[in-house]
């Protein structure tokens, strides 16, 4: 079967991998920090986080900006359930803004209304959490305008983004954002393996969250503590977790990151075949404004909600594993037992019934390429 997106590992990321087993740490090692460095270098922010996923990411980011019991997190309804289920890990509430159909992204003019409506009913959010679909980044300008008159803080859920530009800077930089989180996972534009990280520029959050991803200990406590206490001494500071990256992730990483923008083009290269190959038929594309550059994760197609099944079966049963990205969160069973209902995000389920994501990666052929279209122009022509 050829995937909707895979990772691309070459010599290089082998040896890198290889170097690290024969060292003497395999985790809580110099790698891991070395990788933090290249990230907040490439990205332009000021700290890095490394975890064991994007999922890990977001729950301490959650947590590090003090979501709790009773406060509100407000994310895309077009997402993986990760992005909601962080304010669920920290027992607050969760809601949604739905989509602009045109961009696949939250519809700043939606998030305005209800912040408005939320306000009268003293219910606004401590957190949203945009999620740059596709690798393409929502209108973070918009959004920041926004949090400034309702005091929100804002996690960028970039995790299909790292490449991506917008108003002429990398994703990650966090100029719009109080944190922003990439995945790793191999589908993403770059893996470890498994893995994630969160970016800020806000000193005292990334101590928070290096103590939240160790258990909560602190064993950079000072000289002159440690030698009244002695050398092995160390201290929880709080209720934290493990999630800890690995030096063999962060070993793979770096090697990846050096390839980030060659892997971005390439994605870019694909999408643009694509958007040719099908530009006779009635097929719609995520809109792509010139103020964003995206990092094209993913190549997702609109089409009529009638052909869509069949289209996902026929290519498919041709070998090609394309995929939905995603089903709305407020529709899956267990967020209906929280009160979700269908219809409640109209244009989020419209998006659900028309699109489908179809093979890219850096790698892919163009006679691929050619055979998926082929697949495509023939079952909508039927």
């Amino acid at each position: 079967m050829i995937p909707y997106s895979r990772q691309l590992i070459d010599q290089k990321d082998i040896q890198s991998v290889v170097k690290v087993l024969k060292s003497d740490f395999l985790t809580q090692g110099p790698v891991v920090k070395k990788f933090e460095e290249n990230l907040v270098k490439f990205c332009k922010s000021k700290f890095a986080t490394s975890v064991n996923s994007a999922t890990s990411a977001l729950h301490i980011s959650c947590l590090a900006l003090g979501l709790k019991k009773g406060d509100y997190l407000w994310t895309s309804p077009i997402s993986f359930v990760a992005s909601s289920n962080c304010a669920l890990y920290c027992g607050a509430k969760v809601d949604f803004v739905d989509i602009n159909l045109e961009n696949f992204n939250i519809d700043v003019s939606k998030l305005k209304k209800k912040l408005e409506v939320a306000k009268k009913k003293n219910k606004l959010p401590k957190i949203i959490v945009p999620v740059h679909m596709a690798g393409l980044s929502c209108d973070m300008i918009g959004i920041r305008k926004l949090s400034k008159k309702y005091k929100f803080k804002i996690i960028e859920d970039a995790s299909h983004a790292i490449g991506s530009m917008y108003n002429g800077s990398l994703v990650g930089n966090c100029k719009f954002s109080d944190i922003t989180v990439f995945s790793f996972h191999p589908v993403k534009i770059i893996t470890t393996g498994e893995g994630g990280v969160i970016l800020t520029n806000d000193y005292k959050l990334d101590k928070r969250l290096k103590l939240l991803r160790t258990s909560g200990i602190d064993k950079e406590l000072g000289r002159k503590k440690l030698v009244k206490k002695g050398g092995w001494f160390y201290e929880q500071k709080l209720l934290g977790f493990n999630y800890r990256m690995n030096d063999i992730s962060a070993a793979l990483g770096i090697s990846q990151l050096k390839k980030v923008n060659q892997f971005v083009k390439k994605r870019n290269l694909i999408a643009s075949k694509y958007r040719n190959l099908l530009k006779d038929f009635p097929i719609k594309f995520q809109k792509i404004n010139s103020t964003n550059y995206s990092s094209h994760h993913l190549f997702i197609i609109r089409v009529s909600k009638n052909i869509r099944r069949k289209l996902f079966d026929t290519l498919r049963g041709n070998g090609f594993f394309v995929n939905i990205h995603y089903i709305p969160i407020h529709l899956q069973p267990f967020y209906k037992k929280l009160g979700f209902k269908k219809g409640t995000f109209p244009e989020a389920e419209k998006y659900y019934n028309e699109t489908l994501s179809i093979p890219i990666y850096p790698n892919l052929k163009l006679k691929l390429q050619k055979q998926v279209a082929n697949i495509i122009k023939k079952t909508l022509v039927k």
